[in-house]
């Protein structure tokens, strides 16, 4: 196909993903835009003024895929540290080892009894198959024992939205669901289980975050990429692009990682059935703070889950821990860093520095700082990241399944976390491929099996 123009938006995981492999297979006939001044997308990295490394959210390099592992082998070689998973959640003056539901010895008796008892009867009831929506499908799974204590107050955190208006079909490996018998006799031997899930290993690049990975990868072709673009009309007539500076461009193909509900609002002629069926489609946003301190912390721990609600984060990363170059000079023996993620709603405005104290009030609570490094913090980090979730509503797909065709018969592949918009394929593995297969489809005809898995 030698005459077909390509164009790719967003240099994120997905788009420099499809670049990548355009490039990989000689390919010439493409462009990238980018609308920021900077390729990553919201797996780009940041360096605040006291010299401290943050990402845009929790990220690490685990896989599914070999071709994924491949990229990072090349364009990060031995520049990576290997960390084993320890996560943990804290409930109360409880500390339970990651994932929950698995290690229900750390729970006070009572609330032990509890979560045992739920989980025998959800097990009997047959589990969470005929549940109409992800609330259902939490009691079913797991009991009312375990919804109440971790479940229920946890995910309310991360989705910000009301769980029967979520589906289950997103679930997956995202969950992991309940052995009653294994729980059992996790509390009765008192033996840890924590090895559950895809990322129980993972690599952090040493050196620039995770952004790092997207850096190398676009240094492979620089001359292809253009920033500050930012999408403003597709006119899909006559197969164009248009950007906010009036500039434009032509296509034949276009592969827009833009979030699928923007570009439905971009596209011309006006297409009202399309504009109706995006408005089922619904996100959250991330406000993320980070504390640099003046004070070395031990630690194997790598992130924690918070479920109370007094802590605004559901989340607290030992970012230090991931790479020792996050702090300042890489100097581990006097600086740390904890970064926290906040979920909030679309139309919400958080105050950051609000935020940020109670953030560090909730730390303190948890035991994981001390009164006394109120005084060590030396960076108060906070950073606005739009279009965090792709939520999974029980619309969602109904939406989905009228907007993705309708693009595609008009030249647009629109993939990646919000490109696709569905969560459950939305890691940087997954992101990554789903650039990756839409080019080996359009120019070798083959199957897209990350988008099309179900």
């Amino acid at each position: 196909m030698p005459s077909k123009k390509i164009v790719i938006i967003g240099g994120g995981p997905t788009g420099l993903g499809a670049a990548y492999r355009l490039h990989e297979l000689g390919y010439d006939n493409w462009t990238l835009y980018e609308k920021s001044d900077h390729v990553g997308g919201h797996a780009t990295s940041h360096v605040d003024d006291q010299g401290f490394v943050w990402d845009e959210g929790g990220h690490v390099i685990f896989s599914h895929y070999p071709y994924f592992d491949r990229l990072i082998d090349k364009v990060l070689g031995t520049e990576v540290h290997e960390r084993i998973r320890e996560s943990w959640i804290v409930k109360g003056e409880s500390w339970i080892p990651y994932p929950f539901q698995s290690n229900l010895r750390y729970l006070p008796k009572e609330l032990q009894v509890n979560c045992l008892l739920g989980a025998s009867r959800a097990a009997a009831n047959g589990g969470g198959r005929d549940a109409q929506n992800f609330r259902e499908w939490i009691l079913a799974t797991f009991g009312e024992g375990i919804a109440q204590a971790f479940m229920f107050p946890y995910n309310s955190k991360v989705w910000t939205t009301p769980l029967e208006q979520m589906s289950k079909s997103w679930i997956a490996d995202r969950v992991a669901v309940v052995d009653f018998k294994r729980l059992l006799e996790n509390v009765l031997y008192e033996r840890d289980d924590v090895g559950w899930g895809p990322n129980n290993k993972f690599k952090f690049p040493l050196h620039g975050g995770t952004g790092e990975i997207y850096r190398r990868i676009a240094a492979c072709f620089p001359n292809k990429i253009q920033i500050k673009k930012q999408l403003a009309e597709i006119d899909v007539a006559h197969r164009r692009v248009s950007f906010a500076d009036g500039s434009g461009d032509n296509y034949d193909l276009l592969i827009s990682t833009a979030p699928l509900d923007l570009v439905t609002q971009m596209l011309r002629p006006v297409d009202n059935r399309l504009l109706e069926a995006a408005e089922g489609l619904e996100h959250n946003n991330l406000l993320v703070v980070g504390l640099g301190l003046r004070k070395k912390i031990e630690t194997g721990r790598c992130w924690i889950y918070f479920t109370d609600p007094e802590m605004p984060c559901y989340r607290a990363t030992y970012f230090s821990h991931y790479s020792p170059f996050n702090v300042p000079n890489g100097d581990t023996d006097h600086y740390s860093s904890l970064m926290c993620e906040i979920s909030f709603r679309v139309g919400q405005a958080p105050d950051p520095q609000k935020v940020l104290d109670e953030v560090i009030a909730g730390l303190i609570r948890g035991k994981l700082l001390e009164e006394s490094d109120r005084d060590r913090v030396v960076s108060r980090y906070h950073r606005i990241v739009g279009y965090s979730y792709p939520i999974p509503t029980l619309g969602r797909d109904r939406a989905l399944d009228v907007l993705q065709p309708a693009l595609l018969e008009n030249g647009i592949y629109s993939r990646g976390r919000f490109g696709a918009w569905r969560y459950e394929i939305g890691n940087m593995d997954h992101s990554v491929l789903m650039g990756v297969e839409a080019v080996n489809h359009i120019l070798a005809g083959e199957q897209e099996l990350v988008f099309h898995s179900s």
